[in-house]
């Protein structure tokens, strides 16, 4: 056996395996909504299909979505987090972070889990953080945090908000130490195709810096001892862009590319959350 078959990490092998079976997964997805586009002339939307039945704490009323102030926002999800707080849904998990988040149509949420929506639109890194305590007398078992695009609009440096991401894992950990935290990529933006309102400011910010950030902060990730989820090459063509299908305007995600997102969150729940909490339940019974 070589030198660096020997050294090669076993989590490596893993995170390799996982995403591996993520892009399959995906590519299989991609083919048979193309498939049944072709043959039936439509494309599936979230109000067609019917995923699964999970929970989800009380949403926001979003006929008002445009109306309402950021501290509005707050309110709203500190309305929410205190129900969690106080009923202790099973299977608490938590979406952290802008619209992407905010907007998961909560149909296609992976199932088995009571799912508490904790985005609002236009959030950055260091809003993110500010507002995180929000939720801390929740007990949930996994948070998933997705948050940075918004900062990059805005023309903060990667400096700055890969120290965000720092603060906020740190909080995340000492807050909700049994909790399994997972860092989520950001995604790419669909460069000349995207008719988003800030489509100028958008286009200022190159794919492949997204690309670089995402690396910088899986190995923050890792050497904080959470868990990354690469979701990015999930989403791109072959320019590295934002694919088409994914997106309404560049930006932001269709239901297709919601899909995609629910595909990887069930997948890698399966695989690498539920391995590594069983693996832990037979830690803490060989010490009892």
């Amino acid at each position: 056996m070589s030198t660096s078959a020997k050294t090669f990490p076993i989590w490596a092998f893993f995170s390799l395996l996982t995403n591996g079976i993520l892009m399959l997964a995906v590519i299989l997805l991609i083919w048979q909504q193309q498939k049944l586009a072709a043959f039936f002339g439509i494309v599936t939307s979230p109000e067609q299909i019917n995923l699964n039945n999970s929970t989800q704490i009380a949403t926001p009323d979003l006929g008002r979505r445009h109306q309402l102030t950021y501290q509005e926002w707050v309110e709203i999800l500190k309305q929410e987090a205190k129900v969690a707080a106080d009923q202790r849904p099973p299977h608490l998990t938590i979406l952290a972070g802008d619209s992407l988040s905010l907007w998961f149509p909560p149909e296609l949420l992976p199932e088995g889990k009571t799912w508490l929506n904790q985005g609002i639109s236009g959030e950055t890194s260091n809003g993110l953080l500010n507002r995180l305590k929000i939720f801390d007398r929740s007990k949930p078992e996994v948070i998933f945090v997705m948050i940075g695009i918004n900062d990059l609009i805005r023309g903060v440096s990667n400096e700055e908000i890969l120290d965000n991401q720092r603060q906020i894992i740190n909080y995340l950990r000492k807050s909700h130490p049994t909790a399994q935290i997972v860092v989520q990529s950001i995604l790419p933006h669909g460069a000349d195709e995207a008719t988003w309102k800030g489509r100028d400011k958008l286009l200022a910010v190159a794919n492949s810096r997204i690309q670089g950030l995402n690396q910088q902060l899986q190995s923050i990730s890792s050497k904080k001892g959470v868990k990354y989820l690469d979701l990015y090459p999930l989403f791109t063509n072959k320019q590295g862009n934002l694919r088409r299908e994914f997106t309404t305007d560049g930006l932001h995600l269709s239901p297709e590319g919601y899909i995609v997102w629910r595909s990887a969150l069930q997948i890698y729940s399966e695989i690498e959350l539920k391995s590594q909490q069983e693996e832990e339940g037979k830690r803490l019974k060989g010490k009892g």
